[in-house]
């Protein structure tokens, strides 16, 4: 079965700013969407911000096994009921990977429960990108590192959870270091998040780059059923106890009520 992916981009930079747009023609989520369709087990889509519900109804989200989050300027736009629908499926299984300034999306943030804060510089410096879990399956198809002759800077502290795998780390041409590659998991939810992107150089041209894009699609990927009653907090009765028991002292709830949210 064909891992159901799907790329959403604002899309605003490449409408507003000529040397993104020579870029990314089609868009960054063109581009990345391109790339991940070169994987024949990989059915990918794209959504922008400017569609119907931003491209990501329901019913489509529903049907997506994947997510790929690209924004920057138009965090504050996305519609919090969008950003709720997302975070469910996270929870319900559906893979999520983030990309460069999305750390700074309500998804990202939400998910992180954390400023998701850092620090940056836009010079155009040398980075090179260290795999440092030579063993895990993102960096699959890549060296020991990835040179990125043109980058912006992002510097530690970068404020988020501590993560399950930290898989990259990136050293810049000015001295910052940042842990560019980080895993988590969300209830049922595998989430990556992958630093390099910066929309005026070509990042998502390079090969290496394009690995481990893809590698991420396949790591995120959960096969079980969505968890779809993930969010559920059902009052248990009495008599629905896995062992015998009676009900002592007094109660705030009735029996069957729902709890309070």
């Amino acid at each position: 079965m064909a891992i159901r992916t799907v790329v959403w981009n604002e899309f605003v930079h490449e409408k507003e700013n000529p040397v993104v747009r020579e870029l990314y023609p089609e868009g960054i989520h063109g581009k990345i969407a391109e790339v991940l369709a070169a994987d024949p087990d990989v059915e990918v889509s794209t959504a922008t911000l400017e569609e119907p519900e931003h491209g990501l109804p329901a019913e489509r989200l529903d049907t997506t096994d994947v997510l790929v989050w690209w924004g920057h300027k138009a965090h504050g736009q996305v519609a919090d009921a969008v950003v709720e629908r997302v975070l469910e499926r996270v929870h319900q299984g559906m893979g999520l990977i983030v990309l460069h300034s999305g750390h700074f999306s309500k998804v990202f943030k939400r998910l992180m429960g954390t400023p998701c804060s850092l620090r940056w510089r836009e010079a155009g410096e040398r980075e090179r990108l260290w795999a440092i879990d030579r063993a895990h399956p993102i960096v699959q198809g890549v060296g020991p590192s990835i040179e990125l002759p043109n980058a912006e800077m992002y510097g530690e502290p970068f404020l988020v959870p501590e993560p399950m795998e930290t898989v990259f780390v990136s050293w810049f041409e000015g001295g910052e270091v940042f842990r560019s590659g980080l895993t988590y998991k969300r209830g049922a939810g595998r989430i990556f998040y992958f630093r390099p992107g910066h929309e005026t150089y070509p990042i998502y041209h390079n090969p290496e780059i394009q690995t481990v894009l893809r590698n991420a699609v396949r790591w995120t990927y959960n096969a079980a059923p969505a968890w779809r009653d993930v969010s559920n907090a059902p009052n248990v009765p009495v008599d629905e106890a896995p062992e015998p028991i009676e009900a002592r002292g007094p109660s705030l709830h009735r029996p069957g009520e729902e709890g309070y949210r």
